[in-house]
């Protein structure tokens, strides 16, 4: 009997380019300044939604002494401890398609995701 091993989920929260660039379009448009150089965003979870839990994004100018930061692509993300449990592993990408524009989470702990994509249960 062949036992697979389950794979690990990577501890980072991921930032792509495309979705950095549309931080900093927005930031600029709110007028808020970067710390540093460098631009903040706050990523969260909180419950609701149609699958039980909602993505949350806001711009931050600072982290809070239980945020988790991580920094990529020109931009430092600010994830509280109880959040950062359920988005380990989470790239964070900007789509401007035909099916709509806007920030996606690619989250590998989501089971199930609604049909507009903010919304997931584990």
């Amino acid at each position: 009997m062949v036992v697979k091993e389950k794979q690990k989920t990577p501890l980072t929260i991921h930032i792509s380019p495309k979705a950095a660039e549309h931080v900093k379009r927005f930031a600029a448009v709110e007028g808020v300044e970067s710390a540093e150089g460098v631009l903040g965003l706050r990523v969260g979870v909180k419950g609701g939604g149609c699958s039980g839990l909602t993505y949350v994004l806001s711009l931050a100018n600072e982290s809070r002494p239980e945020d988790k930061v991580i920094e990529e692509n020109g931009v430092r993300i600010f994830v509280d401890r109880k959040s950062y449990i359920f988005l380990a592993g989470t790239t964070l990408d900007y789509s401007d398609g035909l099916n709509g524009k806007g920030f996606e989470f690619y989250n590998p702990q989501a089971k199930t995701t609604c049909g507009c994509g903010t919304s997931f249960s584990v």
